[in-house]
């Protein structure tokens, strides 16, 4: 099991907010300036600053400083642990899904006979 707790409580709390999610699906065609990415929203640029540096902090975007202005990126491999943490749950509820289609097939089948 995943064991990076701290890091998935970032990730999974960044990914919480719609506005982030949406920020990263921009970034994800290339890297943009602050601005750029505030622009699609009706929020200010101090909370576009802010919704950025919560994604920064959970390690999901980088930030490079050019002058005056920042430029994001999205950090590709940042979701590696969250996806291995996903993986062993899906295993996890399929291997008790299975087992209970099974419990229930044989049950029924039990039933059905003379």
């Amino acid at each position: 099991m995943v064991n990076n707790s701290q890091s998935l409580d970032a990730v999974f709390g960044a990914l919480a907010d719609p506005t982030r999610r949406a920020i990263l699906m921009q970034l994800a065609d290339r890297p943009m300036w602050v601005t750029e990415l505030a622009e699609p929203f009706d929020i200010s640029l101090p909370a576009a600053s802010k919704h950025i540096r919560v994604l920064a902090r959970a390690g999901l975007l980088r930030q490079t400083k050019v002058g005056r202005n920042r430029k994001c990126e999205i950090v590709a491999d940042a979701l590696g642990d969250a996806q291995a943490w996903i993986n062993q749950v899906e295993i996890f509820w399929s291997e008790r899904l299975n087992a209970l289609d099974k419990f229930l097939n044989d049950d029924t089948q039990k039933g059905n006979q003379p």
